[in-house]
């Protein structure tokens, strides 16, 4: 502070003029807040403004990348979606829950109805990849209903069910087909929200008019009750034929049934939001690698494609029968030979897959010399990958020749003439384009697992099995009993005992099998039909080891998997 005593003003200066008045407040109403006020009141800062604080997060971008993925608000449920959605929770209620079989496409139907109502609402148009989507979902979904095995089974529905992530979100790069099925998880939270909101404002407009709809369907439901249990006390044929039809409803399967509610009503609820309003994954820019020097990208990949050479003309001369050479110089057996080089070439085959997509990332491609150089160095790596496929296919061959097949050597097999598959479509592309390559990797990825389920891998390991005990006379009883349904046409044609022993405990599964005809696949009937006409012998007299009629737990069935 100064002491210096402060002047005082000169007398020629302008006077300062009065505020205005404020205008007069009328008796009983609220006075205005100042502007000031106002935003300090919205915000709870002085101006409107919280202060910037130095050691505080930084404040996100309005413009992130996730903004950009983000879908305009839908428009509110209607009520065919709705009714949709309450109809897949009903059936999930109903028909889940006792087995797996056509269930699932009963169940699906109302949940695509729904997707397809909200999609319609929104505005969009049916395009070709989204029937093609739809439709292989559909198709995989008709595994469990004729198929038995657990394995497949697995597959088809989780294959289906990223397939209908496809189809709804649409799209066609790389991020579409890796990310879409998240969209579906994403949709659940706001779909809840938005399922609910369009449900209240169908309701606050049409309150007069479902109290008539839920009394007749609350009169129907108790007419087919109480006539129903009436029927069925007088006549025992009426009565199995009613409880085939309708699931059980014992107190104990409550919790069951309502989870399976609970699933399906969200589920519906995930798919129709996700259809009224799909996040942009096409919208997610993965920029290219910096282009690397030519020989620095290309002689490594000379120097792997020169190993590749070197290994398959080894593996030529042994396919072209050198095998006896090969044994004498490795100490090794015929079969341990065959068993050992298969997983080393299965893991070859995927990294040469991820060498190929990093190359692709960071080779130069701006001159037609650059051009031409990845094409044919890439070119000629898938071409040598190609014979590590079949050198890795034949071993599997004769390493079930030598101990049989089982359900992991087919499935491995599987995916082995899948990679050679997907290193085809690599180097179609490298000839007529990429664009396409998301979208065929895909399909073709769909596609092998449905033909995987509709193959019936269960039925191939039994009718291989049964060949090799007609050629050599040996078979793994014990582990054919824990195959499925979907095996009995082949084991049936063993001779006794073994026949009956490796049908004895897939007999006993389906006779305590009481699921309806919605939960009953093809494969259980057909299984049904032949062990009736033909039965078999319950005694475990060379079977090998003794009865476990009394000690089998159908609940502890496993899906051995061992090689």
């Amino acid at each position: 502070m100064s002491d210096t005593p402060s002047a005082p003003p000169p007398k020629d200066s302008t006077p300062s003029q009065p505020e205005p008045a404020a205008p007069a407040t009328p008796p009983g109403a609220v006075p205005p807040v100042p502007p000031q006020h106002r935003a300090m009141a919205s915000t709870g800062w002085p101006g409107g403004q919280r202060p910037h604080h130095p050691w505080g997060p930084p404040t996100p971008p309005s413009d992130s990348w996730l903004t950009r993925l983000r879908p305009a608000a839908p428009a509110r449920a209607t009520t065919a979606t709705l009714i949709a959605i309450a109809a897949t929770a009903f059936l999930s209620a109903l028909l889940l829950g006792d087995g797996i079989g056509l269930n699932l496409m009963l169940v699906a139907a109302p949940a695509v109805l729904a997707a397809s109502f909200a999609a319609r609402t929104a505005g969009r148009r049916l395009r070709p990849w989204t029937l093609v989507w739809a439709i292989g979902g559909l198709a995989l979904l008709g595994v469990p209903a004729l198929r038995d095995a657990g394995w497949p089974t697995f597959l088809a529905i989780v294959s289906a069910l990223v397939l209908t992530a496809f189809a709804l979100h649409g799209g066609r790069g790389w991020p579409s087909m890796l990310f879409g099925p998240l969209g579906l998880i994403d949709s659940l939270g706001p779909g809840t929200t938005w399922a609910w909101r369009g449900l209240r404002d169908r309701a606050d407009g049409s309150r007069g008019r479902w109290g008539p709809i839920v009394r007749t369907v609350g009169v129907a439901v108790a007419l087919l009750v109480v006539f129903g249990a009436l029927f069925a006390g007088a006549d025992a044929a009426f009565a199995d034929l009613l409880g085939s039809l309708i699931p059980d409803f014992s107190p104990a399967q409550v919790p069951v049934r309502l989870s399976f509610f609970l699933l399906g009503l969200f589920g519906a609820i995930s798919l129709a939001r996700t259809a009224a309003a799909p996040l942009r994954w096409d919208r997610m820019v993965i920029r290219p690698g910096r282009a690397r020097a030519r020989l620095e990208w290309a002689a490594p990949l000379i120097v792997l494609n020169l190993l590749f050479a070197a290994f398959n003309a080894v593996q030529l001369t042994v396919l072209f029968g050198g095998y006896d050479k090969v044994l004498e110089e490795t100490g090794l057996t015929y079969s341990a030979y065959a068993r050992q080089g298969f997983w080393q070439l299965l893991t070859a085959t995927l990294l040469t897959l991820v060498v190929i997509g990093l190359a692709l990332r960071w080779a130069p491609r701006a001159e037609p010399r650059d051009r031409t150089l990845v094409r044919a160095v890439l070119g000629t790596l898938c071409v040598l990958t190609l014979v590590v496929v079949a050198s890795a296919l034949r071993r599997m061959d004769l390493y079930v020749d030598a101990y049989g097949l089982t359900r992991l050597r087919i499935s491995v097999a599987a995916m082995e003439i899948w990679l050679g598959l997907v290193i085809l479509l690599i180097m179609a592309a490298g000839v007529f384009g990429a664009r396409l390559l998301p979208r065929a990797v895909a399909a073709s990825a769909a596609a092998a697992v449905l033909a995987f389920g509709l193959a019936s891998p269960d039925a191939i390991v039994a009718e291989r099995n049964v060949e090799r005990y007609d050629r050599l006379g040996k078979i793994d009883v014990p582990y054919l009993e824990g195959l499925s349904a979907d095996a009995v046409p082949a084991l049936d044609r063993l001779p006794e005992p073994q026949r009956s022993c490796a049908l004895m405990d897939i007999e006993r599964r389906l006779r305590l099998d009481d699921g309806g005809w919605f939960a009953t696949s093809w494969s259980e009937a057909r299984a049904r039909s032949i062990l009736a006409e033909r039965g078999i012998e319950r005694s475990r007299v060379g079977c090998g080891g003794p009865s476990r009629e009394e000690e089998y737990d159908p609940d502890a069935d496993g899906d051995p998997y061992a090689p």
